[in-house]
């Protein structure tokens, strides 16, 4: 069979015509180190820092360290498979997260993969995960409540939307189930919720999912974890990502809660990658860029003005310290960026109770601006009465003759202390807080025994969901207080129908008798 030259050439011509250049220019280097999760690589002289690098065996890495000779590189994920020698290419991209509504209702890890078993999350926005915070123009003051629906603090140590709240203390304190309770509240409130859990054990992250997932608050919060058995570099950007992911809800009008579980852990992976990084140890062995890697993180919470559409990202930080120590390295830094902290007090929590917030130590720098009128109205003084209790309490203890406004104190003080115990996963909607507090400040719970007043608190609450629901709805919708004269005419009664535990023993011995 002959093959005629003018086939040949119309058969190269086609070929030709389809052709298409297709050039590519990668630029790559050599990996001369690798381990703890940390890679040194000899080449890269363009490379930016924070850009995302492809190893030869598909792991990708992030930029830490621009140096003269090499660049450091922190390997996101299992980096048991690079060998020294190995190529390294730049992408030319800033390391990113996916973002967007379909990441609501997931657990995912440091760098947005799921990790529930629920399949892949489709979305195909991705941001990158450090960005710049609002500017002072952008923002605006925060006035507007986040309810935590815990008593203490909506009373004593107010949040306010776009604020950064801290919540500080021993471990074993409840500063985990105090974030919790608070995502908790936000049902039905239009509120993202994302919970960032840095460091902490798998099985504990699994426990406070199944606790989401029991109220209902999995449908508006994403989870983002980063165990203890994953590389370092994870560790420290979780709460970035976790940001991230929060900005792009806040940059659409949406109002975020963001907690970071913990930071101190947050700091450690730091620290080690900086130390394999061979960067110079300042205090504690932390290097010297510590205070700006928790600032550039914190101040992205903010409320947004109404020009860029009033969206907020409240911010609920947790650090845990030694022995109640507040001034060690991490807490003072962390206190100085927040507005505010919740500090929860070991002997409290051991006291049984609970919450154990201090209110003597704690602090919001928002303060009353963050209450509705009707909390500011009854909550006013009781800052200063559980101070003058817990002093008073000291003093009492070596003395037996006290005067009677010293015993009123007392006696008001021990049933502050009582209201302001909770159950935990029982956030309480701000009515009826402020109901059972205008109770105590104007004199109402004096009478009732101490071993009585949370019977009262619950009894009041179901006489006034079934008589009083308009009151309670008043102050839901306005945030003031109803008419005077209703609501004390509503207590009194309901305080005619109570009956002590005492008073009821009384009677049945008598009966008896």
């Amino acid at each position: 069979m002959s093959i005629k030259a003018e086939e040949i050439s119309a058969l190269i011509k086609k070929q030709l015509e389809g052709y298409q250049d297709e050039l590519t220019v990668a630029e790559t280097g050599v990996v001369t180190y690798i381990g703890d999760g940390v890679a040194r690589a000899y080449g890269l002289d363009n490379a930016l820092s924070g850009e995302l690098v492809e190893f030869q065996s598909g792991t990708y890495g992030m930029i830490q360290n621009l140096e003269n000779n090499n660049v450091g590189i922190v390997v996101l994920g299992d980096y048991t498979g690079i060998r020294e020698g190995d190529s390294v290419k730049r992408t030319g991209r800033i390391m990113e997260v996916p973002v967007g509504d379909n990441m609501v209702g997931r657990v995912v890890n440091s760098l947005g993969q799921p990790i529930d078993g629920n399949g892949k999350i489709e979305t195909d926005t991705e941001m990158p995960i450090e960005h710049k915070a609002p500017g002072i123009m952008d923002r605006q003051s925060v006035d507007e409540p986040l309810q935590t629906g815990i008593k203490a603090i909506d009373a004593l140590v107010p949040i306010g939307r776009g604020q950064r709240e801290l919540i500080i203390g021993d471990r074993k304190t409840g500063k985990t189930s105090i974030a919790v309770d608070t995502i908790l509240n936000q049902k039905d409130q239009d509120m993202i919720c994302i919970y960032v859990a840095i460091g902490q054990k798998d099985s504990t992250v699994m426990q406070q999912v199944e606790t989401l997932r029991k109220f209902g608050a999995m449908d508006y919060t994403i989870v983002v974890t980063a165990g203890p058995s994953e590389p370092a570099p994870l560790l420290y950007i979780a709460p970035y990502s976790g940001a991230t992911m929060g900005e792009y809800f806040m940059n659409k009008g949406k109002h975020v809660l963001i907690v970071y579980d913990d930071l101190t852990k947050q700091a450690n992976a730091y620290r080690e990658l900086s130390l394999i990084l061979r960067r110079p140890p300042g205090r504690e062995a932390y290097p010297g860029d510590i205070f700006y890697t928790h600032s550039r993180l914190l101040e992205r919470a903010a409320k947004l003005n109404d020009k860029l559409g009033g969206g907020s990202m409240t911010a609920l930080p947790i650090v845990e310290t030694q022995a109640g120590d507040v001034s060690a390295y991490i807490p003072t830094n962390v206190i100085s960026i927040t507005d505010g902290q919740i500090f929860l007090n070991a002997d409290m929590f051991y006291a049984g109770d609970r919450p154990a917030i201090d209110a003597g130590t704690s602090v919001s720098r928002v303060g009353g601006d963050a209450q509705i009128p009707a909390m500011k109205k009854v909550a006013g003084t009781l800052r200063i009465d559980l101070a003058s209790y817990h002093e008073l309490e000291s003093f009492a203890q070596f003395g037996s003759d006290l005067d009677e406004a010293t015993k009123a104190k007392l006696d008001r003080g021990a049933r502050t202390v009582e209201v302001l115990k909770q159950k935990l996963h029982d956030p309480l909607p701000v009515e009826k807080q402020v109901l059972i507090l205008y109770c105590l400040t104007h004199g109402y719970l004096d009478k009732i025994a101490v071993d009585d007043v949370l019977r009262f608190q619950n009894e009041i609450f179901n006489y006034f969901d079934d008589q009083h629901a308009d009151l309670l709805q008043q102050i839901k919708e306005t945030g003031k207080l109803p008419d005077e004269q209703q609501l004390t005419t509503a207590i009194s009664e309901f305080t005619k129908l109570f009956t002590s535990t005492a008073a009821a023993d009384q009677d049945q011995d008598a009966q008896q008798a």
